[in-house]
């Protein structure tokens, strides 16, 4: 069989299995799936809160917490260091397998029952508003972040030290407002920049140093739009803008947008990378359609694997990686974590586990919730080796055999994740309403859940309009004010109406001549993170043309091999036919950059 299409029972669209897909299918024991890639996507994103944290009481002491579980989510919440005490035994949860009912809403119940860690963070110093973290240190509202210190208002965010609102970076220091940034110093207002420093509203710019608004460019120094400055001449256009001033970002930031048009895109963002396909792939072999992965190896529809080293050998993974190995259908798993399947959270140290949620450091265990250095057991409940796998062997018969249908006719059997609608979180409060959006309608004629945003009675004390355009007219004072974002919830993208400006934030708008922000940090993430595309990949080919592109937009620097004719290798992309950008093929992009 060299490649079958099927028909999404979600979407209704066809996809297709090629044989390289079976092959990873045989190796791991597994069905083929039933869903599309997209909604195979969305369907795990749906098990993500990345960024909200709620304040709810410990079902264990009663004492206020921060969690990433609302007070509304139907799940029983632990603070963190009960929930890894000793002075509860998720086993005395153990259940027996009821026969006569599917297996999923068995595990549903358990889900509901055992109680789950309030936050996912991992160690942790001086950094309680955080989550989804691997030992952060003195850092406030960082996100899907591994060792990173003194940074606040960020996601994606490893390695890295002292940043403010960056998206997706590593091995960043002293960085602010920019997205998808490696290895690089002083870098503000930019994308997709690597092994640079000092730079200013740069895109795709590498080791590069002390440049403006320029694009494509690699290994250059004191360049202003590209052009060649002296030292002198550079650092004169450069004051010229007073960037310490809003007015002055503002007018620089549109410039840079409209100049950074003028050129053209790689089909594939990322470098050293063989064999891969998708968008922000980077020093990766084998990667194909996936999205936001450093360092993976024959990866396939992954997406978010950024702790390093990365995963391999895995296919519908979404979200850390840190040697990850053989896994299917697994969000949120990490830290040396090897042959899991169709689990949520299930982290550190964990081999053969099947629809888990919340377990670590365990091995050969089937639908459990919370477990911690356990092996197996199945529900919850203790079994010896031989009877664990005739049991493991039986319910998978079962779950075909009786499989839960959900309210829309969808099936499923054993070989799915997790249906949507047994998610702790409402559909809103999770990435997936990031890449897929929904009305609040369409999601609950889905039958899934939708949390209304909570009313904010803040009373702003420093209208937007009166917050100083200068970071040089503001003192010390102006930490205890609140400010009223610009937004002023018009957005749709969970504006907080008003936020406040900290100490330590303060202190790094100072020190990098920084004016302060109008937008609270939830607008400005999502306004940040507009510079990324989305996940789906468009089947495009090459807009070169000999002398410039298809549009007549960008002129060629150099003549190509294809000279005067239509280049036209084909490739995938995550740049729609609808963008407006110009894109090239590797070879193409690779003459003109300099």
């Amino acid at each position: 069989m060299n490649q079958e299409t099927k028909t999404c029972q979600n979407c209704k669209q066809d996809f297709v299995i090629d044989q390289e897909d079976f092959n990873f299918y045989e190796k791991m024991k597994v069905p083929p799936p039933t869903f599309c890639p997209l909604c195979r996507a969305q369907r795990r994103w749906a098990f993500r809160n990345e960024r909200g944290l709620y304040k709810r009481k410990c079902d264990f002491s009663g004492k206020e917490i921060f969690s990433m579980y609302a007070p509304d989510s139907p799940v029983k919440v632990y603070d963190r260091d009960i929930w890894l005490s000793d002075v509860w035994n998720p086993m005395d949860y153990g259940k027996d397998i009821d026969w006569s009912r599917p297996f999923l809403p068995q595990l549903l119940d358990l889900w509901r029952e055992v109680p789950l860690r309030c936050n996912n963070v991992i160690k942790g110093v001086n950094s309680d508003y955080v989550n989804n973290a691997t030992d952060p240190k003195n850092s406030y509202l960082i996100f899907n972040s591994n060792w990173t210190e003194d940074s606040m208002y960020s996601n994606g965010i490893d390695n890295s030290k002292d940043c403010v609102d960056m998206s997706h970076c590593d091995k960043a220091e002293m960085c602010y407002q920019s997205f998808w940034i490696t290895s690089s110093y002083k870098v503000f207002y930019s994308s997709q920049c690597s092994e640079s420093s000092d730079l200013w509203f740069c895109k795709d710019c590498q080791g590069c140093m002390n440049c403006f608004g320029c694009v494509n460019l690699r290994n250059k120094n004191y360049c202003f739009f590209n052009e060649q400055c002296t030292k002198e001449d550079y650092e004169k256009k450069l004051k010229e803008y007073k960037l310490y001033t809003r007015g002055g970002v503002e007018k620089a930031w549109e410039k840079a947008l409209s100049f950074w048009k003028k050129f053209p895109n790689k089909n594939i963002q990322g470098v050293k990378n063989i064999n891969s396909t998708g968008s922000y792939i980077t020093h990766s072999k084998n990667v194909r359609d996936s999205f936001l992965v450093r360092e993976g190896e024959n990866l396939r529809y992954c997406q978010y694997l950024q702790a390093t080293p990365s995963a391999k050998d895995s296919y519908d993974y979404s979200n850390w990686g840190e040697g990850a190995e053989l896994l299917y259908e697994v969000m949120i798993s990490g830290a040396n974590v090897q042959n899991i399947k169709f689990s949520v959270q299930t982290q550190e140290n964990t081999h053969n586990a099947e629809y888990t949620v919340c377990c670590r450091s365990c091995e050969n265990i089937f639908g459990c919730v919370s477990l911690r250095k356990s092996q197996y057991c199945i529900l919850n409940k203790q079994y010896a080796k031989e009877e664990y796998f005739d049991m493991v062997e039986k319910i998978k018969k079962h779950m075909n055999e009786m499989p839960y249908v959900d309210k829309k006719g969808r099936i499923y059997k054993y070989g799915e994740f997790f249906p949507i609608e047994f998610s702790p979180w409402a559909y809103n409060e999770t990435i997936a309403q990031e890449y897929f959006p929904m009305t609040k309608e369409e999601a609950t004629t889905k039958g899934y859940r939708w949390r209304d945003v909570d009313t904010k009675n803040y009373v702003p004390t420093v209208l937007v309009g009166d917050i100083p355009d200068s970071i040089h007219n503001v003192n010390d004072s102006i930490t205890g004010e609140v400010f009223e974002c610009a937004h002023k919830v018009k957005c749709n993208q969970g504006c907080t109406k008003a936020f406040r400006v900290t100490n330590n934030e303060l202190n790094f708008y100072k020190k990098t001549n920084t004016p302060l922000p109008i937008l609270c940090p939830v607008c400005r993430t999502a306004e940040r993170l507009k510079l990324r595309l989305g996940i789906k990949l468009y089947e495009r080919s090459c807009m070169c043309v000999g002398n410039t592109d298809e549009t007549g937009v960008y002129k060629n620097t150099v003549a190509h091999i294809h000279k005067d004719s239509l280049c036209g290798e084909e490739f995938k992309t995550g740049y729609s036919p609808d963008s407006g950008e110009i894109v090239y093929c590797e070879k193409c992009y690779q003459q003109e950059v300099y």
